[in-house]
């Protein structure tokens, strides 16, 4: 009933802003009288086709005329109320589910969408439960952060002058194709596919041209700011965020080159190193595969153009421009430049956060689990001369069966013209996306259209039907040849997966409790409408069912618990590094710090990570599913081999 009310006062206050709410042509010349005042809102029904593109439904929709569209761009954006800005005090230390962060605005531990059993649960749990969760938010809250301001003047200049550089998106709109005079039925077909295309194109960009503008707006507040912080909070599998959502470390490139650690560090030998290292990683291109040393000596092989950029980054070679993370590695010359150039490298006073990401960190946690060496091997779990990588690995698999078909009888083998096409563009690149989204639950369907949009980046394939079929054909091959170098994990996905769909045949959700001891329930349950007529029209407003979704819970999850630990590890690592004196940021599975701080914290990471799997992790979930539901039969345990987990403290490339 209250909703109804709720729905009934909104509708209501938008009828009057449509009613009351005007916009005037801008005159032409002072005497013009065709000036109108007309509607800036009107209220209109559309049309839209199923899938199928036979059946079709109508749904009112509010629109703005044209002319407020034309008179707002994205600088408004600049003007936007933003709410859960940073801080500039030290954010409350959190004392239970609603209690921290904040001093004025609504603060919530979890961020649980409305999903009345995590609330319950999470209320029910007694804090001292997850105690140590709540710690390691406080621990990532306390992080002290400030603009980096040469990177802003920087990416202030780029973005007056259109942007379109390093990754900023263009401010100007791709111009829609002229219609053809002609009325030939493919010259319009082509046409209005080309136009379809463009105006995709340019909304997508005013996206995003409206998101760097957040981002800046932020920047521009908190640039003078000698500190600020980002409270933290937990999505339901227990993964920390800011609470902030724009200008965060867990952003885009533009937001960490944006952003560095308000207290700064003498750099030290090991520091400098570190640095040099980071500014390799940064610029990618398979850089980051090489060895520490290699990647040293790709640093002072390019010491040159490292300064050329820090000195002359618009005008110079821009050199950093050509990096993945061109921003950060922006930032990183800007570093390493000023450390060289000073009096002592290794006493310069760094501020800039270091990164160590883990090597495919999900099939780390499931080869953690499984305990097989090849699959641990795979993944950097022991000491290697340099970093394995899956991901060239599974590109190499795919290779050899594409290589195979594409020597076949097209007569014979259908496959076989499709292989002669993708023969010559199977790479890393085309697979990596598909390999570290699997242990997530990515489908076939997903798969495909990850490896599609690789292939339409490389344009070598013109056809839609082709490369339709050339992306299902190369997603299949993907995740056989994933399967095949990762069995045990396969294994677990699939005993996970075996254990939800016992449980949901209760019509109960699959619920855990992490290593922490944080409560978590999987929301998903079959969603139910309900009909409110109101002054303008029928709505129709879903909510939670009393069903569960037996496929949702069983397919999420087997990524979910991953993540959840995977953010057990991340917080562990937080509180030990916090205890031994260190400034830690964490997102998900990439670790930062100072330079002169990264073998400590290396040290502490992979020490938490053997922690972590001395826990009989699957043991306590099946005895927490037996005990919840004691008239259930759940399937055995997994086979799991007998890897030794305590190589991990001395591989160099575990995180790296």
């Amino acid at each position: 009933m209250f909703t109804r009310l709720l729905i009934a006062v909104g509708t209501k206050l938008v009828d009057l802003l449509i009613e009351s709410a005007y916009i005037q042509p801008a005159l032409e010349q002072e005497n013009d009288a065709s000036f109108v005042m007309r509607p800036a809102f009107r209220h209109s029904y559309r049309k839209a086709s199923k899938e199928d593109g036979k059946l079709r439904y109508r749904h009112g929709a509010l629109e703005l005329d044209p002319l407020v569209y034309q008179r707002l761009d994205c600088s408004s954006a600049r003007h936007a109320v933003i709410p859960y800005l940073p801080m500039l005090v030290p954010p409350k230390t959190w004392k239970g589910y609603n209690e921290g962060a904040y001093f004025c605005l609504p603060s919530y531990a979890m961020r649980t969408r409305g999903s009345k059993d995590q609330q319950n649960a999470l209320k029910a749990a007694p804090r001292k439960q997850f105690v140590k969760v709540l710690e390691a938010l406080d621990v990532l809250g306390s992080t002290k952060w400030r603009i980096n301001r040469r990177v802003l003047d920087v990416v202030e200049t780029i973005w007056s002058t259109g942007g379109n550089i390093a990754g900023l998106v263009n401010k100007q709109d791709i111009p829609l194709p002229e219609k053809p005079l002609t009325n030939d039925p493919e010259e319009i077909k082509r046409w209005k596919w080309a136009n379809r295309k463009a105006k995709k194109a340019n909304s997508e960009m005013h996206s995003l041209r409206c998101d760097t503008e957040l981002i800046l707006s932020v920047a521009r507040k908190m640039c003078y700011e000698e500190a600020f912080y980002y409270p933290h909070n937990l999505d339901f599998r227990g993964r920390a965020y800011p609470m902030h959502s724009h200008l965060t470390h867990l952003g885009s490139d533009l937001c960490r080159g944006l952003l560095e650690l308000s207290e700064g560090k003498p750099l030290g030998k090991s520091g400098l190193n570190w640095l040099k290292i980071h500014l390799a990683n940064l610029f990618g291109g398979g850089v980051q595969k090489l060895s520490y040393d290699m990647r040293l000596d790709f640093v002072e092989a390019h010491l040159r153009e490292v300064f050329d950029s820090a000195a002359n980054p618009i005008h110079g070679e821009r050199w950093w421009i050509k990096a993945e993370d061109p921003f950060q590695c922006l930032a990183a010359c800007i570093e390493l430049a000023g450390a060289l150039r000073s009096m002592s490298a290794h006493t310069f006073v760094s501020h800039l956060p270091i990164h160590q990401d883990g090597s495919c960190n999900g099939l780390q946690h499931y080869a953690a689990l499984g305990r097989y060496a090849p699959e641990a091997a795979a993944v950097n779990l022991v000491t290697g001369e340099k970093p394995a990588d899956v991901y060239s690995g599974v590109a190499a698999r795919v290779l050899d069966a594409i290589k195979t078909d594409s020597m076949k009888d097209p007569a014979i083998s259908p496959q076989a013209s499709l292989a002669k096409i993708l023969v010559n563009q199977v790479d890393r690149k085309l697979v990596k996306q598909t390999v570290m989204t699997s242990v997530y639950g990515v489908t076939y369907i997903g798969a495909r259209e990850q490896i599609k949009r690789r292939l339409r980046e490389k344009g070598l394939i013109d056809d839609d039907v082709v490369l339709y079929k050339a992306s299902h054909y190369a997603s299949k091959m993907t995740m056989n040849a994933l399967g095949e170098m990762f069995q045990a994990a396969r294994g677990i996905m699939s005993w996970l997966a075996t254990c939800a769909k016992v449980i949901t045949t209760e019509n109960e959700p699959v619920r855990w409790t992490t290593p922490l001891g944080l409560p978590v329930v999987q929301p998903y349950r079959i969603s139910k409408s309900i009909r409110i007529a109101t002054s303008l029209q029928q709505l129709s407003i879903k909510g939670d069912g009393d069903k569960v979704s037996k496929q949702k819970q069983r397919t999420a999850f087997p990524p979910n618990f991953v993540h959840s630990l995977d953010s057990s590890h991340m917080m562990m690592t937080a509180s030990a590094c916090q205890s031994a004196g260190l400034t830690f940021a964490g997102v998900h599975d990439s670790y930062w710090t100072h330079a002169c701080d990264v073998d400590t914290m290396n040290r502490i990471l992979r020490e938490k990570f053997v922690e972590l799997y001395d826990i009989p992790i699957l043991e306590n979930l099946l005895k927490e599913f037996e005990e919840s539901f004691p008239t259930l039969q759940f399937p055995p345990l997994p086979e799991r081999g007998d890897f030794d987990l305590r190589h991990v403290l001395s591989s160099p490339y575990f995180f790296n």
